[in-house]
């Protein structure tokens, strides 16, 4: 492909995005092809010699759009949203036309520079504190691939950490905290790093967050048992029910980054992760600040993540990672081989991104964060934000007033959970009420019109309604209550139809 049939393909290009997302909300949400379908249509093997490019674009429709499930249409309430603007797509194409590892400053001086900047800026625009800022030379932000990445390098840089500060303790005896509702997250890397890992119980009378009180009795019983818990990944926003930790309650216990004696004594080193991928894109919003305890954040997080390309309008991957010290990053992950080393990173005035990740190369992505960032500005974002939360107010309250439904978790946000719990049937026990739910999001499940997620809470099967696609409207809220409530009404007949 020459200069100018790639100008050519190009234009076809953006005509064909700009056709695929006029025509969005009339495709079905989810893909409708069987397993295996791509391998039946496509050769064997990579062609012999180079083929026709306008055939492999037609291809890609015939092909590939049908096996796509469309996350950004505006009836995809599954999971969490995943963002996809045109200023990030722009953004991608531009970074992918001057391709670089990004691996030290002098790699490319823009994707270093670039990047420390935007993360300073998306920190001011979340309200973190300025200890988070790049320009303070102490803390710090990072890109990352996502959430899952950002945890398992908080979790290897407080596990340096701690064996730098406690040489005696041997790795087997280190504990990791998480939550019966942490994102799996957690539990990876525990199992990538071979750490024990110890999920404290939380309730549904908490709304389904830890407490401070059963974190103290965590860290009595382990340090009774001579094990040496080192970190807690925290949640402000938790996949299944959109629960928030009680950080308040967790910092009087955990004062560890407050370097309080008595703490130090009792819990030394105990590094508090907030894991905020999701809701902690609310803090956008200074109302929200409060819920989302930012100020807590502020005061007491080792590191903190929230997720761009989740409910940040910037597309994947664009998950953001801050520390409060950049030297237990760098403690932990950085290795220089002679043939990495410049007279710049030597002398320790730029900020060389690959001991801040596991990987050496790194994607140009802080690009279309510039690019959405600029174009949207923090009112763009506060309105986006607003708007969603908004949305779930009206589903959320639909829930509330309907003789079909119940409330599972108390609505945060964008996210409600809900079930089928009709009035008429109020002496259903547990199990009769999951065999019900299950039938009833099975209907859901099968349908092309709607994409929702089913979760356990506790024991409770129910369903997940969230709230961030960009181009939902009122409109989608209401065809989605309209289509929940027949389809709750059909699993109520055939249930009751096999209960005789």
């Amino acid at each position: 492909m020459d200069i100018e049939q790639f100008r050519r393909a190009g234009y076809q290009a953006i005509d064909r995005i700009c056709d695929y997302y006029i025509s969005l909300r009339d495709r079905p949400v989810s893909s409708q092809v069987e397993p295996g379908y791509l391998r039946k249509a496509l050769p064997a093997s990579a062609p012999t010699v180079g083929e026709d490019f306008q055939l492999i674009a037609d291809d890609y429709q015939k092909y590939i759009l049908p096996g796509l499930t469309h996350w950004q249409h505006p009836s995809f309430f599954a999971y969490f949203p995943t963002a996809c603007t045109f200023e990030g797509i722009l953004g991608e194409l531009y970074a992918s036309s001057t391709p670089n590892p990004g691996f030290n400053w002098s790699a490319s001086p823009a994707c270093t520079e670039l990047e420390a900047v935007v993360m300073d800026w998306t920190a001011q625009i979340l309200g973190l504190d300025k200890s988070f800022y790049n320009t303070t030379e102490i803390g710090g932000g990072v890109i990352q691939t996502t959430a899952s990445d950002s945890a398992l390098i908080a979790t290897v840089a407080a596990r340096s950490r701690y064996i730098r500060e406690h040489p005696h303790v041997p790795v087997e005896k280190l504990v990791l905290y998480t939550t019966t509702q942490t994102h799996s997250l957690g539990k990876k890397a525990g199992l990538v790093l071979g750490l024990r890992v110890r999920a404290l119980q939380v309730t549904a009378e908490d709304d389904y967050a830890l407490r401070g009180e059963t974190l103290k009795v965590a860290l009595k019983e382990d340090k009774g048992a001579g094990l040496h818990p080192f970190i807690l990944i925290a949640t402000v926003g938790t996949t299944s029910s959109g629960a928030v930790d009680r950080l308040g309650e967790i910092a009087i216990v955990d004062l560890a980054s407050n370097h309080s004696p008595s703490a130090v004594k009792n819990y030394p080193s105990l590094w508090l992760h907030v894991d905020a991928a999701w809701a902690g894109l609310a803090l956008a919003c200074p109302e929200y600040r409060e819920a989302c305890q930012l100020s807590t954040i502020n005061n007491y997080a080792d590191s903190f993540c929230a997720n761009f390309h989740k409910w940040g309008l910037i597309n994947f991957d664009a998950s953001c990672l801050w520390v409060r010290h950049r030297s237990h990053l760098t403690d932990a992950l950085d290795v220089t081989p002679e043939f990495l080393r410049s007279k710049h990173g030597d002398a320790g005035t730029v900020i060389d991104y690959r001991n801040w990740h596991l990987g050496l190369g790194r994607r140009f992505r802080s690009l279309k964060f510039w690019f959405v960032l600029r174009a949207r500005g923090v009112k763009g974002f506060q309105k986006y934000i607003t708007d969603c939360i908004a949305l779930n107010v009206k589903f959320a309250q639909s829930i509330r007033e309907s003789d079909q439904f119940s409330l599972v978790a108390k609505p945060f946000l964008a996210l409600t959970v809900f079930r089928l719990a009709p009035k008429s049937l109020p002496h259903l026990t547990t199990p009769e009420m999951n065999a019900l739910n299950r039938a009833f999001y099975a209907r859901l499940a099968a349908r092309s019109d709607i994409a929702i997620t089913q979760t356990e809470l506790n024991g409770v099967f129910c369903v997940r309604m969230a709230i961030g696609a960009e181009q939902t409207v009122e409109g989608d809220i209401d065809k989605a209550l309209a289509l929940i409530r027949e389809e709750g009404r059909v699993a109520l007949g055939e249930w009751r139809g096999m209960q005789g």
